[in-house]
């Protein structure tokens, strides 16, 4: 007789309704700085204050004394792995920060430093995702990132932000190579999406398995973990989604099964809550396509509906489209939400209105 063996729980299949019902859509354009210029990726926001800022990643500065990005030069004229802007009241519209002193138009300087007493250079990338406030009187908070060296990641790692001048500024990054999770063997904590909850005092961490799981399907799981945001520089303090049945433990998760993931088959992106539909929102793309998702939950930690499908966007030179940015702040009643994505290394934004 054939044995059988019972289905294996998957956690990351829709559940619930999605409660975006009819919408409109508006192209706005491309995102610009009014201080510089550059070709750059993701972008993701959070605030400090009240003030909300946008973490990029790989930042390639336009030729010398090139205003405007749709003007630049053939070639390569210089980069970060990733910068920070303070946002406007126009999403098509940053403030670029921590600028060099090139001249007539200064670039930017990388966000996040690297370390030469642990290897790193400035060919290591890390691959921040959006500003969390731990600290509102202080203005502190925190910019999770993964810690990739030529395609191999180390680990995912935090570092502590804190205002210099007025401006966020990284002032410590915490582990003792720059990193707490280990890439090999612990899932690649916010490196998918950081959120500080609106509702609780918590942070979700959402990231890709570690590098011991291999083939795509593997590859494709999203795993979290939460820590208060009081606590986010505290490693003991975090807890790790064990799935439904068990919930939240103390314990580094250490099975990467549909069980314990949270979500399948999404890029980078952010949550934001939605007061308009009373709903969480995680905004993404689908891996190697180009059409921007909505999908919703009553928690942080879902579970997560189906997607709704918002807007296809035409690659530019064939170019990867991908990273779902959201700009809530823009109109806090929800009713409008204000939406990014990384297109060949240009910013697209569009405006979804909800009926």
């Amino acid at each position: 007789m054939a044995s059988f063996t019972p289905l294996q729980i998957d956690n990351t299949q829709p559940e619930g309704e999605n409660p975006i019902g009819d919408f409109s859509v508006e192209f706005l354009g491309e995102q610009v700085a009014s201080n510089s210029a550059s070709h750059r990726d993701l972008g993701f926001t959070g605030q400090l204050q009240g003030k909300w800022y946008a973490v990029y990643g790989d930042t390639l500065w336009c030729a010398p004394g090139v205003t405007h990005p749709a003007n630049d030069k053939e070639g390569f004229h210089g980069m970060v792995r990733d910068s920070l802007s303070v946002l406007t009241d126009d999403a098509l519209v940053v403030h670029d920060l921590h600028l060099n002193d090139d001249q007539p138009v200064p670039h930017q300087n990388q966000f996040v430093p690297f370390n030469e007493l642990w290897g790193e250079t400035n060919m290591v990338g890390f691959g921040g995702t959006s500003l969390v406030e731990t600290d509102s009187k202080t203005g502190t908070g925190a910019v999770y990132y993964l810690v990739n060296d030529a395609e191999c990641y180390k680990g995912a790692g935090i570092a502590k932000v804190e205002l210099v001048n007025g401006v966020p500024t990284v002032t410590k990054r915490f582990g003792d190579s720059g990193w707490w999770w280990d890439g090999n063997s612990v899932p690649h904590y916010g490196d998918i999406a950081a959120y500080r909850d609106v509702h609780s005092d918590y942070i979700y961490i959402l990231g890709n398995p570690p590098n011991s799981e291999s083939g795509f399907i593997s590859r494709s799981y999203v795993y979290q973990a939460r820590v208060k945001a009081t606590e986010a520089f505290n490693l003991e303090q975090y807890s790790y989604w064990w799935g439904r049945k068990q919930g939240w433990k103390p314990e580094p998760l250490t099975e990467f099964t549909p069980e314990t993931a949270v979500m399948w088959g999404v890029g980078q992106g952010q949550i934001v809550y939605n007061r308009y539909l009373k709903t969480y929102i995680y905004v993404h793309l689908d891996i190697g396509g180009n059409t921007v998702h909505l999908r919703t939950a009553p928690s942080p930690e879902g579970p997560w509906s189906a997607d709704k499908a918002i807007f296809t966007a035409t690659p530019i030179d064939n170019g990867l489209v991908y990273a779902g940015l959201a700009y809530p702040h823009l109109d806090e009643t929800g009713r409008t939400l204000t939406i990014g994505f990384t297109n060949n290394n240009h910013i697209q934004i569009i405006k979804v209105t909800f009926a």
